[in-house]
Parts: C-alpha cells; sequence; structure tokens
C-alpha cells in the first residue's frame, strides 16, 4: 500500500490516489474469508479454517484506468490490538461482518464500528482531512432464519437510523458517519455484490470493482498490466477487466507505520505519496 518505489517496480504504473485497501473485520466465525473468496473467485468453502491474517490483492483496469486494491481478511481473535489498530488506521473501505445467529459477534460489530470512527477522527483532526469513512456491515448466514439472535431494531439502532432490511439500507450516526448494512448470506451468495457494489459507491470508486461487473482475466495475464496492455482495452469498448495479483505480500509494519507518520506530518497529504507497493 506505500510508498517509496524502485523504478522498476513503478513500471506498473498504478496512480497513488489509485490504491485502496479493504479492511475486514469481526468476530471468529462469522464468514470474513468465506466474503473474501466470493469477492476473488466466487467460490464458497464450507470447511473452516481459523485466519491470522490474510492478504490479497486485485489490479484493475476500467475504462482505461488502473486501479489497486488491497485486501486484508484480519484475525477474528485480535490478538495484538495494536495490529487491529494499524490496520484501521490503514484501512480506506471497510466491511464489518456478524452473525446473524450469535449475538456476541453483533456486540463485536458494534465494539469495531466505534473504534473505527474514534480512530478515524483521531487521525482526521491531525491531519485535517475531511469525509466519511466508507463502511458497510453485514449481517451474514441469512440462510439460517430459525437460528437468528440479533433483532431487526438492534440492528437500525446500529446502522444509525437506516433501517434495517436486507437490501442495503443506510444511515447515519450523530456525528454525522455514513454506513449501509446489509442482510447476506456468503454459502447461497445472496446480496454478496449488491453489497459490494454500495461499499464501493460509498468510497467513490467505481462501481465495477464488484466481482459481478467486471470481466476477470487468469493470473497469466497479470504481465499484461506490467506491459500496460490491460490500459489499452479502453479501445474495445472501455470495459472492466480484473486480476488477482499472484505473489501479493503485505506490506510491512515499518512501511504502514512509515504512511501513517507521512499522513499526519503532510497534513493530510499523505495520499499524495507513493503509497503502491507491487510484490
Amino acid at each position: 500500500m506505500i510508498k517509496k518505489m524502485s523504478p522498476s517496480e513503478n513500471d506498473y504504473d498504478i496512480p497513488a490516489k489509485n490504491c485502496y485497501r479493504m479492511v475486514i473485520l469481526g468476530s471468529t466465525k462469522v464468514g470474513k474469508t468465506a466474503i473474501v473468496s466470493r469477492f476473488l473467485s466466487g467460490r464458497f468453502e464450507d470447511q473452516y479454517t481459523p485466519t491470522i491474517e490474510d492478504f490479497h490483492r486485485k489490479l484493475y483496469s476500467i475504462k482505461g484506468d488502473v486501479y489497486q486494491l488491497d485486501i486484508l481478511d484480519t484475525s477474528g481473535n485480535h490478538p495484538f490490538p495494536a495490529m487491529r489498530r494499524l490496520s484501521i488506521l490503514t484501512g480506506d473501505v471497510f466491511i464489518l461482518v456478524f452473525s446473524l445467529d450469535n449475538r456476541e459477534s453483533f456486540h463485536e460489530v458494534q465494539r469495531l464500528k466505534r473504534q473505527i470512527f474514534e480512530t478515524k477522527s483521531c487521525l482526521k483532526t491531525k491531519t485535517k482531512e475531511r469525509g466519511n469513512v466508507p463502511l458497510v456491515i453485514c449481517g451474514n448466514k441469512g440462510d439460517r432464519e430459525c437460528h437468528r439472535e440479533v433483532r431487526q431494531d438492534e440492528i437500525e439502532q446500529l446502522v444509525g437510523g437506516g433501517g434495517g432490511g436486507g437490501g442495503g439500507d443506510a444511515g447515519g450516526d450523530e456525528d454525522g458517519h455514513q454506513c449501509a448494512y446489509f442482510e447476506i448470506s456468503a454459502k447461497r451468495n445472496e446480496n454478496v455484490d449488491k453489497m459490494f457494489r454500495t461499499l464501493f459507491t460509498l468510497a467513490k470508486l467505481p462501481h465495477e470493482m464488484s466481482p459481478d461487473l467486471h470481466r476477470k482475466v487468469s493470473a497469466q495475464y497479470c504481465d499484461m498490466l506490467h506491459r500496460k496492455a490491460l490500459k489499452s482495452k479502453k479501445d474495445d469498448g472501455g470495459g472492466a477487466y480484473g486480476i488477482l495479483a499472484p505473489f501479493a505480500r503485505r506490506p510491512s509494519v515499518h512501511s504502514d507505520l512509515m504512511y501513517i507518520k507521512e499522513k499526519a506530518i503532510g497534513g493530510g497529504q499523505g495520499k499524495d505519496k507513493e503509497r503502491c507497493v507491487i510484490s
């Protein structure tokens, strides 16, 4: 996500303003990794494997512009609170996930939402930045209706007065923070694509980043982006293309800390610095 790159790495020519990090947070066993799997491959994995922290990168060519989206799938155990705070500080868009059949996971999302807005508000005060934090809350496992433990009125209150239906209601809290809510089923792939489209709209990013709105190109063609061949696709009807970058590595903690420092010292100009690291 950050910062200084050698000329060879910069050959990908992705502007810093087009590099974003999506962070997925929530308790264990709520389906965070299943949502990421739907986003990246369209598949659902039945077998549960605890996540420590997974990092993925997706590259897009959309109507001639190139974007980089880093996806951080975090641990539900939060063994290192400082790392969770770092993930929040460096995140650009957020997905909070709870399970509709697990009340404690709902309470965890309440805490996470509050922590995200408090942490981001602190950073914005230092950098004099303005604007809302793009955030979507997901009530997953909607296919388990008979085991529901979270009431609709509680969801409405969490969203901030925008209602608690499954179709993507939006609301805001007393501080003006906006978020949207979706009741989804990662297993049945219900409302997942719609949720991503809304998230990217909130972030003022191309809605074609949603997995159902671009053509997926295999990893073998990743070098096409290196040669800027995908950028020429705009001559082919201005389409949208997505590549899952192979062997993507999470930027180091040092890089993340330097990014935050530059952002604070630079008075909000940190995003104008190099944020893209091609692994």
